[in-house]
């Protein structure tokens, strides 16, 4: 079988869909993961990669499409924008990938093609390759509404009145966080980068270790969140680490109970941490959930706010604006019993969710039939 694998050209897309490539290329199939930019270089190596939009400047995109929209681009930095802003800001995206998705589905010659729901161009291939389409979810978004949103920016743009349903939806957000949700459900496996990394926060420590991370999308802005967390932290008994502070923060005088690292492999050094502040994506989030770690997410733009809320309504964590920042959140994040077995009680929940490798055979049926 051969499975074309479609993801905008941000590593917070790519990465949720690796696990399931992983496991399809382990099964004996042929996968190809196509996306752009940033997307490209947080790929395995053992996987296949092909650059669909060479020179692709996704942040240029954003801006030149939302400028337009002033109202909307208020609502949508305040975290209040719905799926209004992600349809244009993605179908705008998605145009610039089209053409050299279309061309390597053209090449590549799938059975399956699996994307996520900021990628249309996945749908596009899929439908004219007359080869199934697997939704995958990539966000506590719910899939299907997320894709349609994109699609109905996207598909004009194509000269479409629209493409056909997915096939397939998987879905990886836990049910006693966002409810329940159409589709065959499948275990979110937390994926990084293989870069080396300092393997001391593998192990626990002498004090309480609260990890901060924040976004990895580029932003030239100075990283507020950082900042307001080390003078929180300062006077209390919690071990804090900035994981890849901006250049600001690495410049100045930090607390002696505050220091800074590079990158960490959150799947790997979350378990050893009493707690994580971080900004609000999806995939931190969905980390820290299968961590069985408590988290506190600060609201921000885009679906930040909402994914703050609902960690912070199940009781696995708690949701703040950046001003509530203070000790006593922090002291609390890292040793409140309740959060702690909430965090517990979600993780085991995903843990009982099909791997990516149990959904492997029902794909293979669903192309198979269609070859059929």
């Amino acid at each position: 079988m051969r499975v074309l694998v479609v993801a905008s050209p941000l590593p917070g897309h790519v990465l949720p869909l690796v696990p399931l490539a992983g496991a399809l290329q382990a099964a004996g199939h042929d996968v190809l993961v196509v996306t752009a930019a940033d997307g490209i270089g947080v790929c395995p190596p053992q996987l296949t990669t092909a650059d669909v939009a060479p020179g692709l400047r996704v942040g240029r995109v954003l801006l030149r499409t939302l400028i337009p929209h002033l109202r909307l681009m208020r609502d949508e930095l305040a975290g209040r924008a719905g799926t209004r802003a992600v349809g244009l800001l993605f179908g705008a995206v998605g145009e610039r990938m089209a053409d050299g998705v279309a061309a390597a589905a053209r090449e590549f010659a799938p059975d399956l093609v699996v994307h996520e729901p900021l990628a249309a161009a996945g749908a596009e291939a899929a439908a004219r390759q007359r080869v199934p389409a697997v939704l995958v979810e990539s966000n506590l978004f719910d899939a299907g509404q997320l894709l349609a949103a994109v699609l109905a920016d996207y598909a004009p743009r194509r000269g479409s009145e629209g493409f056909p349903a997915p096939a397939e939806v998987l879905t990886t957000a836990p049910p006693s966080l966002v409810g329940p949700r159409h589709g065959r459900p499948m275990r979110f496996v937390g994926a990084t980068p293989e870069r080396p990394f300092d393997e001391e926060f593998t192990r626990p420590g002498q004090r309480p270790r609260v990890l901060v991370s924040r976004s990895t999308v580029d932003d030239p802005r100075r990283d507020r969140l950082m900042t307001a967390v080390a003078a929180a932290a300062a006077g209390t008994d919690l071990d804090v680490v900035l994981v890849r502070p901006d250049r600001w923060v690495a410049k100045r005088p930090l607390p002696p109970n505050v220091r800074t690292t590079g990158w960490l492999p959150f799947p790997a050094v979350l378990p050893a941490a009493a707690g994580l502040v971080h900004h609000g994506g999806a995939g931190t989030l969905l980390t820290a959930l299968a961590a069985g770690v408590p988290q506190l997410v600060v609201r921000g733009a885009g679906d930040r706010r909402g994914n703050a809320d609902l960690v912070g309504a199940r009781g696995a964590g708690l949701a703040a604006d950046l001003s509530d920042l203070s000790p006593a959140l922090l002291e609390r994040l890292a040793g409140d019993p309740d959060l702690a077995a909430a965090a517990r009680e979600v993780a085991a929940e995903m843990a009982a969710m099909p791997s990516p490798a149990e959904l492997v055979p029902v794909l293979e049926q669903l192309a198979g039939r269609v070859r059929g």
